[in-house]
């Protein structure tokens, strides 16, 4: 599934992209998850966190929130896209729309980049058990300088 995406993953920054098979309550459910770097907008100013709220809430892209990790500040975008489902892969062989529930956080860096993780899933059934494990992978995102040391970053 990521295999297919990996030329489009490379222009958009991304630096992992998992995929993820379950089965909840005897229903068989499917997740990504993506890890990106991307620029920090130069606009940003001293209050990065708010700056990414603030576009994010204007764009509409779901339930914003600015949040405090041990890292440091972050945004949280929970929402709803639609896409569509390849053709050559759907049984009438016409393309499909298809609803994908998210999870976005970014993480805006000292260094004028922005840490993006997200989490989507068309399966409203792994909804509860995918929205869990990616906000303990969240919480566990830890930083560090070139010696070792924790890194939390501003703001």
């Amino acid at each position: 599934m990521c295999a297919a995406h990996y030329d489009e993953f490379i222009e958009a920054g991304v630096q992992y992209a998992g995929f993820v098979n379950t089965e909840v309550n005897k229903v068989r459910c499917t997740a990504t998850v993506n890890v990106s770097l991307m620029d920090l907008d130069e606009r940003a100013g001293r209050n990065p966190a708010g700056f990414l709220a603030t576009t994010m809430r204007h764009l509409g892209l779901g339930q914003v929130d600015e949040v405090q990790l041990p890292c440091g500040p972050a945004v949280t975008c929970v929402g709803n896209r639609a896409s569509n489902f390849d053709g050559v892969l759907t049984q009438s062989g016409q393309d499909e729309p298809i609803w994908t529930s998210f999870i976005q956080v970014q993480i805006p860096l000292s260094n004028g980049t922005v840490l993006v993780l997200e989490m989507g899933t068309p399966t409203v059934e792994g909804w509860d058990v995918f929205s869990a494990m990616f906000a303990g992978i969240v919480k566990s995102v830890r930083l560090f300088d070139d010696s070792g040391g924790p890194l939390v970053m501003p703001g």
